[in-house]
Order: structure tokens, then C-alpha cells, then sequence
């Protein structure tokens, strides 16, 4: 409470200046809290993507966020072997529970916004595919059904693929190719970090290596043909070279017999994620313009 009486002879003159200061330092405390929620919010909302349903407004956005759906796929995979090691770095249980609502509902923007036939008919086996995989994905991970979760989610990101292509296609444009490339780039980032995460748990996959080395050369050739594109800003060059920063990372653990930590991994992974999704939404506004 403020005094609004009294000299400053009386002291009372200073209670007020101190109480204005406490409630300065109040405001300040309060402005600083709620920018580190909004700050936490936004890097969430980066990272995972809508929470709700979107609506699509053309097709090069289409391509975006059909490409979103495949890196979703392999995201899903890495939280499923993160909550199986009971490694609770980046809070996989929340994640794959944002990350199962977001790909559902990304589904059905794409089902609402698509009119071509084909596409159409890959979206539907998309959607044929999810309804096991969801209900599987709801119960505790087992390192027993990781193999067949592995296999299922391989399909699901295969049928997804199939899709961008289609979306790609309709665009009749080479700028829809270099979305869809820009896009697959988040898909390899969490492709290679799913692959080490269950080889770190224990599943027993004979063509780890093989995937894992398929999955960098092509992560590093699409980084080559991306860097080449005329679409490029320097911001989306500065993001590219960033996320070629990071991918070193993961040659460097592709050559080593040492085992890296799983968190180191995790974060690695997102890093690249991060600034491939914000490259891949800058090729695609271009085509909005």
C-alpha cells in the first residue's frame, strides 16, 4: 500500500519512494516471466508445429506441410526410443503426444485441401495407416515392439513421401521440388537421430548401418543442390550453412566407435530441424508473394 500523506521530514516521504520502487521492481519481475513463457512458447510452437488443424491456402504450402508430416514419422520413432532408455531429455513423453495430434491434424488439412484424384488416394492410405500405429504409439514403449514400431513408421514415412511428391507435382514448378527437398531435410535430421537412439537402447536392426549411411549421403547431397538454388536469400543461406554446422556433427559420430549421449543427439537432431523447417517455410512464402 502507498502513503500519500506526510513530509519528507517524517520519514513518510520515503516509505513512498520505496514502495513506488518495490512496485517497479515488481513489474519488471512480471514483464521478464512472461517474456520467458512467450519465449518457451515459441520455440515449442517452432519446433512441433501447430497444435490445431491449419488451413492451407496453396500448394506450395501444401508441400511444407506434407513434408512436415514424413519428419513426423521419424520424430515419432525417436520420443518412442527416448521414453523406452527413460531418458527424459526434451520431455519426449509431452513431445510425441504434440507430435501425434499434429500429424493427424495436418492430415486432415491436407484430406480438406487436396482436389486431385491421386493425391487424394495416397492421402487416404495415410490415413488407413495412422489408425494402428496411433493406437500402438499410446501404450508404454517396449523394447520388444520397437522393431515392429520401426517397420510401421518406415511404411508410414514411405506412403507419406509418396504424397509431397504428388503435392510437388501440382505445383508444376521447380520451386516445388526444392520445398520438397528442403523439407525431406527435416525428415533425415530425425531419421539419423531415431536410428542411433535404438541402437543405443538394444534393438537389433541389421541394416542400421546401411540406412544410416543412405540417410547422411542424401541429407548431404540435397544440402548441395539447396545451397546451388536461385531461390536462396541470404537468410536462407545463412540457416543452410548452419544447419551443414550441425550435420558434422553426426559424420564425425558415423566414424567413431564411441557412444555419444543420447540428450547430445537429441539436441543435435533439433538444431537442424529448427533451421530447415525456418528455410523451408521461407522457400515456400516466396511462392505466396
Amino acid at each position: 500500500m502507498e502513503i500519500i500523506s506526510g513530509s519528507p521530514d517524517s520519514g513518510h516521504g520515503r516509505v513512498i519512494e520505496v514502495d513506488r520502487f518495490s512496485n517497479t521492481i515488481k513489474g519488471v519481475y512480471m514483464v521478464s516471466v512472461n517474456k520467458i513463457y512467450k519465449g518457451l512458447f515459441l520455440v515449442f510452437f517452432v519446433m512441433s508445429g501447430s497444435l490445431f488443424a491449419i488451413e492451407i491456402q496453396n500448394l506450395s504450402q501444401a508441400v511444407d506441410v506434407a513434408g512436415k508430416q514424413r519428419m513426423y514419422t521419424q520424430r515419432m520413432l525417436k520420443d518412442y526410443a527416448m521414453i523406452g532408455l527413460q531418458n527424459k531429455f526434451g520431455n519426449p513423453q509431452e513431445d510425441l503426444k504434440s507430435i501425434m495430434t499434429n500429424f493427424e491434424n495436418h492430415l486432415d488439412s491436407l484430406i480438406a485441401f487436396n482436389k486431385e484424384p491421386k493425391t487424394e488416394e495416397s492421402l487416404m492410405k495415410v490415413k488407413e495407416m495412422w489408425g494402428p500405429i496411433k493406437r500402438a504409439l499410446r501404450k508404454k514403449p517396449s523394447k520388444e515392439k520397437a522393431g515392429k514400431m520401426q517397420e510401421d513408421l518406415e511404411a508410414l514415412l514411405k506412403q507419406s513421401n509418396e504424397a509431397v511428391g504428388l503435392f510437388a507435382k501440382q505445383t508444376g514448378k521447380e520451386s516445388g521440388e526444392i520445398i520438397n527437398i528442403s523439407g525431406r531435410q527435416r525428415m533425415l535430421s530425425q531419421r539419423m537421430a531415431s536410428l542411433y537412439m535404438l541402437k543405443v537402447w538394444g534393438v537389433d536392426d541389421p541394416q542400421f548401418k546401411e540406412k544410416m549411411t543412405k540417410s547422411m549421403k542424401l541429407f548431404k547431397d540435397s544440402l548441395e543442390r539447396l545451397k546451388r538454388s536461385s531461390m536462396n536469400t541470404p537468410e536462407i543461406t545463412a540457416l543452410l550453412n548452419r544447419a551443414e554446422k550441425s550435420f558434422k556433427f553426426f559424420e564425425i559420430m558415423n566414424k567413431s566407435n564411441s557412444k555419444f549421449i543420447p540428450a547430445l543427439i537429441y539436441k543435435k537432431s533439433n538444431e537442424i530441424l529448427k533451421d530447415m523447417n525456418t528455410a523451408t517455410g521461407l522457400y515456400a512464402a516466396q511462392e505466396s508473394k
